[in-house]
Formats: structure tokens, C-alpha cells, sequence
């Protein structure tokens, strides 16, 4: 039985989701919050979950903060993104700090059903919001397919800096960047940085 916790400050669409999920084999819901804060009092008397459905725009404590908290104080706890955001810089974001997964609130059941398995079982839930054509990709944990150059690109992509910021790090040109770029979506079988920074996760490159 997998616990989940819903953590929204939509009241009407929480308790939805909540229903919902009891109805679905192997699911229970064991604790429901307005935001971070509420998920926070819970978790000091209640049972721990599995894994948390996250919004991310809350009042009082929001999807960010309380992401970077669970990962500090229950680094055991998997988190899946359920959110009406749609947004690149957010879902390279919260994957940064620690979400499994991103899905949009407009999702069907059966693609959270499927999430949530995959998330509790796998660790990542990877879908076409998220990186395009990492889904069903059979990428190659040889790391030795990628130069020095390569690999150094990749971990600079997982911090906030621009393109043409990594280059002057790398004392390089902007055009040598996006050659590095080119090269690593065609490698890994993505087609965006988010794509970029799961596997840099999935591979040990960098820690969350």
C-alpha cells in the first residue's frame, strides 16, 4: 500500500483527489494540507507517507519551500509535482531540489495512477512535460560516451546560469556551448535542459 499525502490549498479539488485516489488499488491518503506549514504540524504527530502530491503556488509555505524542506528533514519521502504551472524554469526548478515527477492538475487519472507508481517504485516519473523523449528512452549509463568537455557542460547546465554565462566559465564560445548542447540532447535522448539536468541526477553527476 502506497501512503500518499496531498499537500493544496484547494480545498473542493484536494478532497477530489482524495476520493479518487482511496477508490484506486493500492493507494491510501493518509494526511491532507492547506500548504507546507499544515504538512509540517501533521508529520510531527501522524504517519509519515510514502510520497507527497505537491502544488506549488500556496499561501503561508509554498511547493518550493516545502519541497526543499522535505528533502532536508525526510530525505525518505518522494515528492510528485501536481501543479497548473507550466513553466520550464519552475519544473527545472523543483526536479533540482527534488521532485520525482510534474504533472499538470489537468492530467488524466490514469497518467497519476501511473505516476505514482513509478515514482514509489522507480524514483522518477519521466513524461513529455517534463523531458521529451527521455520517457521511453533507453539511455546508457556509460558515462565514457561523453568527452571531458561534455561532462563539464552538463554539470554547469544543472546551475542557474545562462548559455552564454557557461561559456565564459568554460572559456569558451557561446556557438561551442550550443555544439555541447546539440551534442548531449542527441547522446541522451532529450530535448531540453530538464532532460540534461534528470540525467546529470539519475547518474551521480550532481547531488539533491
Amino acid at each position: 500500500m502506497i501512503r500518499i499525502a496531498l499537500v493544496d490549498d484547494h480545498v473542493v479539488l484536494r478532497k477530489s483527489l482524495g476520493i479518487m485516489l482511496g477508490n484506486m488499488p493500492g493507494f491510501e491518503v493518509v494526511l491532507e494540507a492547506d500548504n507546507g506549514l499544515q504538512l509540517i504540524e501533521q508529520l510531527k504527530t501522524g504517519c509519515a507517507p510514502d510520497l507527497v502530491l505537491l502544488d506549488i503556488t500556496m499561501p503561508g509555505m509554498d511547493g518550493t519551500e516545502t519541497a526543499r524542506w522535505l528533502k532536508q528533514e525526510y530525505p525518505g519521502i518522494k515528492i510528485l509535482v501536481v501543479t497548473m504551472l507550466r513553466s520550464d524554469p519552475v519544473i527545472l526548478q523543483m526536479v533540482k531540489i527534488g521532485a520525482r515527477g510534474y504533472l499538470l492538475k489537468d492530467c488524466e487519472p490514469s497518467e497519476l495512477q501511473e505516476a505514482i507508481n513509478a515514482v514509489y517504485e522507480t524514483g522518477y516519473y519521466y513524461n513529455e512535460l517534463v523531458t521529451p523523449g527521455m520517457r521511453n528512452s533507453n539511455i546508457s549509463d556509460d558515462n565514457t560516451a561523453l568527452s571531458a568537455q561534455e561532462i563539464s557542460f552538463l554539470r554547469w547546465a544543472c546551475t542557474d546560469l545562462t548559455h552564454k554565462e557557461i561559456a565564459v566559465e568554460m572559456q569558451v564560445s557561446p556557438r561551442t556551448i550550443d555544439g555541447y548542447r546539440d551534442s548531449l540532447f542527441r547522446k541522451l535522448n532529450v530535448t531540453s535542459r530538464v532532460g540534461i539536468v534528470i540525467y546529470a541526477i539519475r547518474n551521480g553527476f550532481i547531488q539533491v
